[in-house]
């Protein structure tokens, strides 16, 4: 895509927050060129507004929340997923409650909204964050970098149950693959886990309607699992939802270890330091009948 886009008409939606507990209503909006993304705390006084950028990060702990002059807003990371998945660069998200709804915890909802609500061109092209040479981070046994090549993510998850265990998943990072092959995967506990986040105030609105939950044997959800890795798939689904506070699309293959919300804001901040590592690329509407970005002599070049 060479121009930015935005919604082509606002949609709603609603629904409970997982840590929350609380009933919340959501509107998009179309955004101008420029804007990105943005959220609004609708249900507070003077209606304050928070970018979602990496630097408005005040919380990673189970899901990744914004902050600004004192207003929050709680687990974005399904919906960023979505937008930024379906390649949406500019809108406003008018939230009444603390954090944005659960939905059935994965990015199908959103995504599926965001379709049918249609995309509409800006006439302004879009800014790249191109890769030229391997930024990498290692904490513990968690890893992340991202190296110069098509755009795709990677994911590696290892968890000491039967149906997890080793999970390795690769997706290039194009809409319709996040649709189909991200999108519809939920994110996931254990039912120990369950039982003490919600003895300490978190996961109050956590169920089998919007969670995949693992007792020591197998599922408790009566559908079972969408896919025979959904796990690692929803690990990637996060990483697409934080990595798109960096405010513009990655294009470079991203691998993940054993990620975090926490190693993925840590990566985003050692990443944009690295300023000699990658450069802004803005392609030129004249560029739109050419072949793919990796075939043209300016991604060659950066690449070398």
């Amino acid at each position: 895509m060479i121009w930015q886009k935005t919604l082509a008409q606002p949609l709603s939606f609603s629904g409970i927050g997982l840590h929350s507990g609380r009933w919340v209503e959501v509107t998009l909006y179309p955004a101008s060129a420029n804007q990105g993304v943005s959220f609004v705390r609708a249900d507070l006084p003077g209606r304050p507004q928070i970018r979602a950028h990496y630097s408005r990060v005040v919380d990673t702990t189970r899901a990744t929340s914004l902050g600004e002059n004192g207003t929050t807003l709680g687990t974005v990371e399904h919906l960023l997923a979505a937008l930024g998945g379906l390649g949406v660069d500019n809108a406003r998200v008018e939230v009444r409650g603390p954090e944005v709804p659960i939905m059935d915890g994965s990015a199908a909802p959103f995504s599926r909204l965001i379709a049918e609500a249609g995309l509409r061109s800006l006439a302004w092209p879009r800014s790249y964050l191109m890769v030229r040479e391997t930024v990498e981070l290692r904490q513990g046994e968690q890893w992340m970098r991202v190296r110069p090549g098509v755009p795709r993510i990677t994911c590696t998850i290892d968890f000491e149950h039967p149906l997890i265990r080793r999970q390795h998943y690769t997706v290039p990072l194009r809409s319709e693959s996040f649709m189909s092959e991200i999108a519809p995967a939920r994110t996931f506990g254990f039912l120990k886990e369950v039982r003490f986040l919600q003895n300490r105030g978190l996961a109050r609105g956590g169920s089998l309607d919007n969670a995949v939950v693992l007792d020591e044997g197998g599922v408790l959800n009566p559908g079972g699992l969408r896919f025979p890795e959904e796990c690692v798939r929803h690990k990637i689904l996060d990483a697409v939802g934080d990595l798109a506070l960096l405010g513009l699309p990655l294009l470079g293959h991203l691998e993940v270890g054993k990620g975090s919300h926490e190693l993925h804001l840590s990566f985003m901040q050692l990443l944009m330091s690295r300023e000699s590592n990658w450069r802004l690329w803005i392609p030129s509407g004249r560029q739109e009948r050419r072949p793919p970005w990796w075939q043209t002599p300016l991604w060659e070049e950066a690449t070398a």
